[in-house]
């Protein structure tokens, strides 16, 4: 299973503490999954958000991507069928064809960048459709 989880302190704005937000992201039931919980050290202040599938929100991707950088997806195969792939991002993302289509084109051409469970989930999605796709880091340039 691949996961990633970042943390973040604040003083707390009910006692002056140390609040500490710790915030997930996994694949779990063939589902990218979020959690997060904030926790003070000097008060009951705090809460917790259980494990919850869809859309990550970008706060917590932000704080994923800064503690662990970015992740690329790229194909490894220039002639892997553009209509399977298509089909897997419009699913993945909800999205309309037309727009499946351009991130199905820039896959092609610089690889998509996301949090690393992101990446690792469209390509196991993609490789259940016989797309040979790559996951590492996403360098500059």
């Amino acid at each position: 299973m691949t996961s990633q989880g970042a943390s973040v302190t604040a003083p707390c704005g009910a006692c002056g503490g140390v609040l500490t937000r710790n915030v997930g992201q996994r694949i779990d039931q063939d589902e990218v999954r979020w959690e997060a919980e904030t926790t003070c050290t000097g008060c009951r202040a705090g809460g917790s958000t259980p494990p919850t599938a869809g859309t990550t929100p970008e706060e917590i991707r932000q704080l994923l991507l800064t503690e662990h950088g970015p992740a690329r997806l790229t194909l490894t195969d220039g002639t892997a069928n553009l209509i399977s792939v298509t089909r897997v991002l419009s699913r993945a993302h909800g999205l309309p064809l037309g727009e499946a289509r351009s991130k199905a084109a820039e896959l092609r051409t610089t690889g998509l960048v996301g949090t690393l469970v992101e990446m690792e989930w469209l390509a196991t999605a993609l490789r259940e459709r016989a797309v040979t796709v790559t996951v590492g880091p996403a360098t500059a340039g």
